[in-house]
């Protein structure tokens, strides 16, 4: 999941903008940001955008086929909706989730004309490693590397890139690092880069505790849960639990995203994500140039538009504040009240609006641009 690091700094902070209804999200979502007209969407500064149609939390149960294409050290599973030549994004999942996060939003984009891509991380689902011989590390940045490659291989030069948990560390991270790639930013959460310096000091108590599963993987009786594959399979329905408090997801649901976690290489891929975040191991070489540029906490300039969970437990008060600062773009920030850590998947209207509306800022600042030339 997060920085825990950067979520400490950020408590003690005062509550931001009052937020007040948008057009287009469920009952209980909010934004920094008025309300529209009917069946539109306001972008700051640009035109309306689409009105995504509401849907309930639910309504998909899966995707029509998942796809795999060999992609860098990875042979990556992915599912695909939407017309082939519409405007790609690409939805990012995180964890302990997959790409069912996605199942109502892909939908919802496709019928708006986007084609969307929902990958597989390394470790997870039907994504495999090309070579038995290609360590099993999962450093940030070799994450993100994992989706640029997946991008390549598709002959995809730009997207938008969407994201929670994991999935919004990965795209943090192309847009600092490859913002030729992104098109526009939804990040859940905000700024989740990796701060491994910052890790190495103690954050406030209560944000250590939410933090228990991290320092349990540290530990040779986390090593032996996660690669007990019942003890692994209770011990992510329990974060379920936790961090998304309200979401009342049935057996069906967990086990329809639980057959990701079967992967041969999950155990090693979390275990290894959350020692090198602490500093409990070192990473991979090929890797060092590139973290090298996250320390420094590069900023983000795409267009981006940030959402917070209110319910979620690492979701920082303030509105956003705390983090505001990394993003030196276009910007607007949302709060959805009521809705836990896994974002897209109990708000899905509210987070394919998001994405839409994130697109359209960046469509408007094109139009912009080609004004002044």
């Amino acid at each position: 999941m997060f920085n825990r690091r950067t979520f400490g700094k950020a408590v003690g902070l005062g509550t931001g903008v009052a937020a007040v209804s948008l057009a287009g999200l469920p009952a209980g979502a909010s934004a920094a940001t008025a309300s529209s007209a009917p069946g539109t969407s306001s972008t700051p500064g640009g035109p309306s955008a689409p009105t995504v149609p509401a849907v309930a939390p639910g309504t998909h149960t899966g995707f029509p086929k998942v796809k795999q294409v060999k992609a860098g050290l990875l042979n990556v599973g992915y599912a695909e909706l939407g017309p082939a030549h519409g405007p790609v994004v690409i939805c990012l999942h995180g964890w302990p989730y997959d790409i069912h996060s996605y199942v109502d939003v892909a939908p919802l984009l496709a019928d708006q004309g986007y084609r969307v891509l929902v990958p597989y991380l390394r470790g997870h689902g039907s994504t495999r490693f090309l070579s038995r011989h290609t360590p099993r590390t999962a450093e940030q940045s070799a994450i993100a590397l994992d989706i640029v490659a997946f991008m390549d291989a598709l002959k995809i030069e730009k997207a938008v890139l969407a994201g929670f948990d994991w999935g919004s560390r990965t795209a943090d991270i192309i847009a600092a690092l490859w913002p030729g790639r992104v098109k526009a930013l939804v990040s859940t959460s905000g700024y989740v880069i990796t701060d491994r310096t910052a890790q190495l000091s103690p954050a406030a108590p209560a944000v250590e505790h939410n933090w228990w599963y991290q320092w349990y993987f540290a530990t040779e009786r986390g090593k032996q849960a996660m690669d007990n594959e019942k003890d692994r399979l209770a011990l992510c329905r329990y974060v379920w639990t936790l961090v998304s408090p309200t979401w009342n997801f049935d057996d069906a649901t967990y086990e329809r995203t639980a057959q990701a976690f079967l992967n041969p290489d999950y155990a090693a891929i979390v275990l290894y994500n959350y020692r090198w975040r602490i500093g409990l191991i070192k990473g991979e070489h090929r890797y060092d140039r590139y973290e090298r540029l996250l320390a420094a906490q590069p900023s983000i300039g795409v267009p981006t538009l940030t959402l917070d969970p209110a319910l979620d437990p690492f979701t920082a008060p303030g509105d956003g504040s705390g983090y505001r600062h990394h993003f030196t773009g276009a910007y607007e920030h949302r709060t959805l009240a009521n809705i836990g850590h896994n974002l897209p998947q109990e708000a899905p209207t509210a987070f394919a609006q998001a994405v839409v509306d994130a697109d359209h800022l960046a469509d408007h600042l094109a139009d912009r641009l080609a004004d002044r030339l």
